[in-house]
C-alpha cells in the first residue's frame, strides 16, 4: 500500500514536471514564430492543450516563464564548469573549441537565437534577461580569459574584451547565415568548430605563425 502511494505521487509530479516542460516548449515555439507581442498567454494554453489557469499554475507571471525558456535553452553550469577546467590547465585551444561547439553542432535548435532577435527588436525584457544572467558569462568570462594569457605573455597584448566580442560574433554569425537565412553550409560544423578556433588563435597568441604551426 505505502509503495502504491509512493508511485502515485510520483506519477504525478512526473506528470506535472512534463506539463510545465510541453508549456515552456509550446510558448518557445510561438514566441520565436510569433514575437512576443504576437503571442497571448491564451494561445501559448490552446497550442499546448491545457487551460489558461494551468499556464499561470505553473508561471504566476510571463517573467516566469521568460526566466524558465532561458533555463531551458541555455544550461550553462556544465559547459562553464568543463571550461573553467581547461583554462586551469592553460589548453587554449580546448576553452575555444568548447565554447564554439556549444554554439555551433549538428542539430542545433534555432528557437533560442529567433527569440533572442524578436526580444531585441521588439525591446523585450528577455533580451536585456539573457544578455545579464547568461551571454555576459561568456563574455566577462572570456575576456578575463585573454587577459589572463596576455600578462601570461601566451597572448599578444590585444583589447581582452575586444577580442572576446570577435570570438564571439564570428560564432553569431555563422548561426545567423544558416540557421536564420538558411544559406547552405559547405563545411561540417566540426570542421568549422576548428576553423574559426584556428584563425582566432593564429591572430592572438604569441610568436611567430611558423612557431604556431609547430604547435600542433
Amino acid at each position: 500500500m505505502i509503495m502504491a502511494t509512493k508511485r502515485l505521487k510520483n506519477s504525478k509530479k512526473a506528470s506535472g514536471q512534463e506539463r510545465q516542460a510541453g508549456i515552456i516548449a509550446t510558448a518557445a515555439s510561438l514566441f520565436a514564430a510569433r514575437g512576443f507581442t504576437g503571442t497571448t498567454t491564451r494561445e501559448i494554453a490552446k497550442a499546448a492543450c491545457c487551460s489558461e489557469a494551468l499556464v499561470f499554475k505553473h508561471f504566476p507571471t510571463k517573467r516566469a516563464l521568460y526566466a524558465a525558456i532561458l533555463a531551458e535553452k541555455v544550461p550553462l553550469t556544465e559547459l562553464l564548469t568543463a571550461v573553467e577546467d581547461a583554462a586551469k590547465k592553460r589548453d587554449d585551444r580546448l576553452v575555444f573549441t568548447m565554447l564554439a561547439s556549444h554554439r555551433i553542432r549538428r542539430g542545433a535548435d534555432p528557437t533560442l537565437l529567433r527569440l533572442l532577435l524578436f526580444s531585441a527588436l521588439e525591446g523585450h525584457e528577455l533580451s536585456n534577461m539573457f544578455f545579464k544572467n547568461q551571454h555576459r558569462i561568456f563574455y566577462d568570462y572570456l575576456a578575463g580569459y585573454i587577459e589572463q594569457r596576455i600578462r601570461e605573455g601566451a597572448f599578444r597584448r590585444v583589447d581582452p574584451l575586444l577580442a572576446a566580442r570577435s570570438f564571439m560574433g564570428m560564432l553569431a554569425h555563422h548561426r545567423l547565415l544558416h540557421e536564420i537565412f538558411r544559406v547552405p553550409s559547405h563545411r561540417s560544423p566540426e570542421d568549422c568548430v576548428e576553423s574559426y578556433v584556428n584563425l582566432f588563435l593564429d591572430g592572438v597568441q604569441a610568436g611567430t605563425s611558423a612557431t604556431r604551426k609547430t604547435r600542433s
